[in-house]
């Protein structure tokens, strides 16, 4: 025995069924969503992370510091930023840090890249006399030296076109030019832009 009006409520629930299942077809199906979400997270990591790769290899590179050849300015375990493109926009000012890699000269050594600072420039005369280093026979200020620390006397170099006469500011305890002589240009990886580590010396060296 049916209760009166029942089979009238079935059959509007059929009804309304049937009339919104296309309705149902067009709405999202959670799992599908979720999955959705998840691949275009995918792509957007790794297409940031082949960015951060294109940005390394064509502007900055970070560099460790393995030895005190540049004391007081770099000490052992300074992490360093470096900008790759500096030279290629602007020239090379005395002064400069520069990374450069091994010279074809110094064969003795395992290290691939060096970072020294630029005191002479193509075309100058450099020497140290007295403890005074001399670019076209007039003394060179060096505040960046510690105090008391002077620079080994050795004889005039002319830096030939396109070179560079690089030196560490731990003067006693530096292999640079005045071992492997002046560096081709070509050398050069790009300037110390920033000191990342330590944090408490964070900022430009």
């Amino acid at each position: 025995m049916l209760v009166p009006g029942r089979r009238n409520l079935m059959d509007l629930g059929d009804n309304l069924m049937s009339r919104f299942s296309p309705l149902a077809a067009w709405l999202p199906n959670p799992s599908s969503t979720k999955l959705k979400s998840i691949r275009e997270w995918i792509v957007v990591i790794v297409v940031a992370l082949i960015a951060a790769l294109g940005i390394r290899a064509t502007l900055i590179q970070t560099y460790f510091i393995p030895s005190e050849s540049m004391t007081p300015t770099l000490e052992v375990g300074d992490r360093l930023m470096v900008y790759k493109l500096a030279f290629s926009l602007g020239d090379v000012d005395r002064g400069d840090l520069v990374v450069f890699n091994r010279p074809p000269t110094l064969e003795n050594t395992e290290l691939k890249d060096f970072v020294k600072r630029v005191v002479a420039l193509p075309g100058e005369r450099v020497s140290a006399e007295d403890g005074v280093l001399l670019i076209n026979g007039q003394p060179l200020e060096e505040p960046y030296l510690s105090p008391g620390i002077g620079t080994q006397d050795f004889k005039e170099v002319q830096v030939p076109k396109g070179h560079l006469f690089v030196m560490g500011d731990n003067r006693f305890n530096s292999r640079d030019s005045r071992w492997f002589g002046p560096i081709s240009e070509d050398l050069l990886v790009g300037e110390v832009f920033i000191r990342l580590w330590p944090l408490k010396a964070f900022g430009r060296p």
